[in-house]
């Protein structure tokens, strides 16, 4: 062998396929060995992150055993990738790839996700715009409708809010078309006490942000009810329908009608954490024959993501 050559270390090539290739548990169980940790010193340092799990969690997680899914475990997770000096989301990234289901192209991807967020804060700044929009949701009616063609050709929404500062006089709506729809071609609707006012979109992630207009400026306090739609139509097949919430609301109802000529064979409730945390929550949903719609109704919203999805032929 010429001098000079050196061996790779196999812990770390072992480690870095993992967290290539995955799946989670096994790319844990190589962090942990090339770092040359005990789980007892693994736990340790997580509890010095203000995270707390247990050594037998912990046996579990990089067996394969069990994932981490609740909110805490997540936390853990990220800091799991901190403590074993892993690339952020290198961890969390494989959770979210393994809740995929074989023979099933998932709608939203992690990535597409990720950069739809980062478009929509850009978006937000152009628009000079509060995160919250100093609304508080009470109720929230969603009806989304796909066409014959498999496409999710629009969707209407009935909101009633409460202000929670004074001057309140718009609020933001916020559309994320199926992969390939063409925002230009999104037509935005104001259906009911409210006006159009600035509309922007990206191309690249089919989103399109529309500024609605009230006819008068809210008080703290103040409710209002207003209706609003998106016309699509410009994508291809559509699976599922995604809604996230920043923070806690009220009642939040969700309804999907399908085209006569194109039904679902099964449809699916579900819920994440975040876009980054395995999908849970799981509830097969009865399609209505006769009006061909499924529905969720969540009487509380929490911070996370719901949604329905649905398989075709």
């Amino acid at each position: 062998m010429p001098h000079g050559t050196q061996h790779a270390d196999p812990g770390t090539a072992e480690l870095e396929t993992a967290l290539r290739r995955g799946p989670f548990h096994v790319a844990l169980r190589a962090a942990i060995t090339a770092r040359g940790l005990p789980l007892q010193r693994v736990q340790h340092h997580l509890s010095r992150h203000g995270v707390k799990v247990g050594v037998t969690s912990l046996s579990y997680w990089q067996q394969g055993a069990r994932r981490p899914q609740r909110p805490e475990s997540l936390r853990a997770v990220r800091a799991l990738e901190e403590i074993l000096h892993l690339p952020e989301e290198s961890l969390i990234r494989l959770l979210a790839s393994a809740e995929e289901e074989p023979g099933r192209t998932a709608g939203r991807s992690y990535r597409s996700l990720m950069e739809a967020s980062g478009v929509l804060e850009e978006l937000l700044a152009e628009l000079d715009a509060p995160r919250d929009g100093g609304l508080h949701s009470i109720g929230h009616h969603e009806y989304v409708r796909i066409g014959g063609r498999r496409e999710l050709l629009g969707r209407d929404s009935q909101h009633i809010v409460r202000a929670h500062r004074d001057g309140v006089d718009r609020f933001l709506a916020v559309h994320h078309g199926d992969p390939g729809s063409v925002p230009e071609h999104v037509v935005v609707r104001a259906l009911e006490n409210c006006r159009t006012g600035r509309v922007l979109r990206h191309d690249g992630t089919g989103m399109v942000v529309a500024e609605l207009l009230f006819d008068m400026r809210l008080r703290a306090g103040d409710t209002f009810l207003f209706r609003y739609g998106f016309e699509d139509g410009t994508a291809g097949p559509s699976r599922e329908y995604v809604r996230g919430f920043r923070g806690a609301g009220g009642q939040y109802a969700l309804q999907v009608r399908f085209d006569g000529a194109a039904l679902p064979v099964r449809c699916h409730r579900f819920s994440q954490h975040s876009t980054a945390a395995p999908r849970g929550g799981r509830q097969e949903l009865r399609l209505s024959r006769e009006h061909r719609s499924v529905h969720l109704v969540e009487q509380r919203v929490r911070s996370g993501i719901v949604g329905i999805a649905w398989d075709w032929e």
